[in-house]
């Protein structure tokens, strides 16, 4: 009966066992802390994409304008340059694929503008008056092609 009345000896936890569970606490820690930070960075992200998108598309059809208020003002030459360089952007634009900030649909209705890119350079080259109005028109196709 003596034996039944003696304590048990308690067994310690191998130090294995406690240094897993000190690390499993501290991956959960990590976790809590990292993940909401990691779905606010993507928000972020997601964010500066789209803010992203619509400067290059304001940028565009700034350079556009600015070509047609020049060709208007006759400045000719700074006209043309921009005209030139609105042309390049749009084509670089729309040659991207999928990294495009065009949408498909933008993309197939743009292609017109390309058409009368060689005579609206010309135009201006020549200091022609009518290149203003031929701007101006690009402008205004310009913008109902994208939506604004």
């Amino acid at each position: 009966m003596s034996e039944e009345l003696q304590p048990k000896p308690v067994k310690s936890t191998p130090l294995m066992q406690r240094i897993l569970v000190y690390v499993a606490v501290l991956v959960i820690v990590f976790l809590i802390g990292f993940v909401p930070m990691w779905l606010k960075a993507r928000g972020c992200a997601d964010e500066m994409a789209a803010a992203q998108r619509e400067l290059s598309l304001a940028r565009m059809q700034n350079i556009l304008a600015s070509a047609a208020i020049d060709a208007r003002r006759g400045d000719y030459e700074p006209a043309r340059q921009a005209a030139s360089d609105f042309f390049t952007f749009l084509r670089t634009e729309a040659d991207k694929g999928a990294d495009s900030t065009l949408t498909d649909s933008q993309k197939q209705n743009i292609q017109p503008l390309f058409a009368g890119r060689d005579e609206v350079i010309t135009l201006l080259a020549r200091s022609d008056p009518a290149s203003a109005d031929r701007l101006s028109d690009l402008y205004a196709s310009y913008r109902k092609v994208m939506g604004s």
